[in-house]
C-alpha cells in the first residue's frame, strides 16, 4: 500500500490511499481482492488517526470518468479537517 498527499487538495487532509497491486476501478474488483482491499480502508483509518481527525473524515473513490475517475488504478482519497456537505459534488 502507498499513500501520499494529493497535489490538488480538496481539504486541509487530503491523502490518497493507492493499493501497490494494480486494479483499475471498482468495476474489476474481483473476489480474490478482498484481503487488499480490506487494507486498504486500514490504512486509511490509520492515517486518520495520524492526522488527528478521527472526530469526522470522508473517503471517496471514484469510478468511471462520469464520476471522476481520472487515474485507472484504485485509490481512495482520505478527506478531513473541515466540514463537509452532503449530497457531495
Amino acid at each position: 500500500m502507498t499513500a501520499f498527499h494529493d497535489l490538488n487538495p480538496r481539504a486541509p487532509v487530503h491523502i490518497l490511499v493507492v493499493p501497490n497491486d494494480h486494479i483499475a476501478g471498482v468495476a474489476q474488483v474481483k473476489p480474490e481482492d478482498a484481503e487488499v482491499l480490506g487494507r486498504l480502508f486500514v490504512v486509511a483509518r490509520n492515517l486518520a488517526e495520524q492526522e488527528n481527525i478521527v472526530n469526522g473524515y470522508r473517503l471517496v473513490v471514484n469510478n468511471g470518468p462520469q464520476a471522476g475517475q481520472s487515474v485507472f488504478h484504485l485509490h481512495i482519497h482520505l478527506l478531513g479537517g473541515r466540514s463537509f456537505g452532503w449530497p457531495p459534488g
